[in-house]
């Protein structure tokens, strides 16, 4: 049994160990160096958004059993995609493959703020009221199935191998969880990590109430993307311990943090109010 095969019969489990492993180890870091004080009541807000987790998760296995790795073991065996076509080293293919997934999902990202329908879905992701390691995990179910389908045609277009989708997986939830994370790091290694990756401090800028300042940093990974697309934003104008959380139509705990109200949350109000909307950004950095 090689590699791939390996990872491929293991993969659930590969998954689940790190992103529990993960979890355990922010839920413990917030706890012991927390960057802000919660805002509403932990207990409501882990209770409804983990329930949100357990349903996507469900309902993800029972829509795409074969997950994306089933995708990517199918594409290679019909030898599918630029990485399949073209004589690649395993080792260059496998690391290619999940920096162009990164930026696929940066530009995903990018998408959902751009497009008012696909704002609707996103917005249950801005809307918590707090920010913490279960924010990272908190998306609408149709939100996760467009989400799966679009990596689904990355994976087949770029004939990613199923051990680079692992490991994409993996480091992507992992780096959710992390970058969601109520903690605290110091100043100086903070600036330092954020040349590389995407930290707390450098994520929390973008669920900021305020439009021009959710509209920047959307990597969760590497924090090139932000930087090279002009996206990026150093620091939140009221700082991170004075920043309002959430989305500024959307403050009704029965709304935003019950779970009922997360589900109906992307079918209420109007479309016209989305993140990426130049016409009314107040900015008074001109930025």
């Amino acid at each position: 049994m090689n590699l791939s095969q390996l990872v491929l019969e293991h993969e659930a489990a590969i998954r689940l160990g790190f992103f529990f492993g993960t979890f355990a180890v922010m839920a413990l870091w917030e706890i012991v160096a927390p960057r802000r004080r919660p805002a509403v009541s932990k207990a409501l807000r882990w209770a409804n958004n983990l329930a949100l987790v357990v349903l996507n998760t469900v309902l993800l296995r029972l829509l795409f059993p074969a997950a994306a790795v089933g995708v990517a073991a199918f594409a290679a065996a019909q030898g599918w995609g630029l990485l399949n076509y073209f004589t690649v080293p395993y080792g260059v293919a496998v690391v290619m493959a999940v920096v162009a997934l990164d930026l696929i999902i940066y530009l995903q990202h990018v998408l959902f703020h751009a497009v008012p329908a696909l704002w609707r879905l996103h917005r249950v992701h801005h809307a918590d009221l707090d920010y913490d390691v279960t924010t990272g995990a908190r998306f609408h179910p149709i939100e996760i199935v467009l989400s799966m389908l679009i990596k689904f045609g990355a994976i087949v277009a770029l004939g990613v191998p199923v051990l680079a989708v692992v490991i994409f997986e993996v480091v992507l939830n992992a780096m959710s969880l992390f970058n969601h994370g109520n903690v605290r790091i110091p100043a100086p290694v903070d600036r330092v990590l954020r040349w590389f990756v995407v930290t707390p401090d450098m994520h929390r800028v973008h669920h900021s109430v305020e439009d021009d300042e959710a509209n920047s940093n959307f990597g969760f990974n590497l924090s090139l993307w932000d930087r090279l697309f002009g996206t990026y934003r150093d620091q939140p104008r009221a700082g991170h311990e004075a920043m309002t959380i959430g989305i500024h139509r959307y403050r009704e705990p029965r709304q935003v943090a019950w779970l009922p109200g997360i589900l109906v949350l992307p079918f209420v109000g109007r479309v016209t109010e989305y993140a990426i909307n130049r016409r009314n950004w107040t900015d008074p950095d001109g930025a």
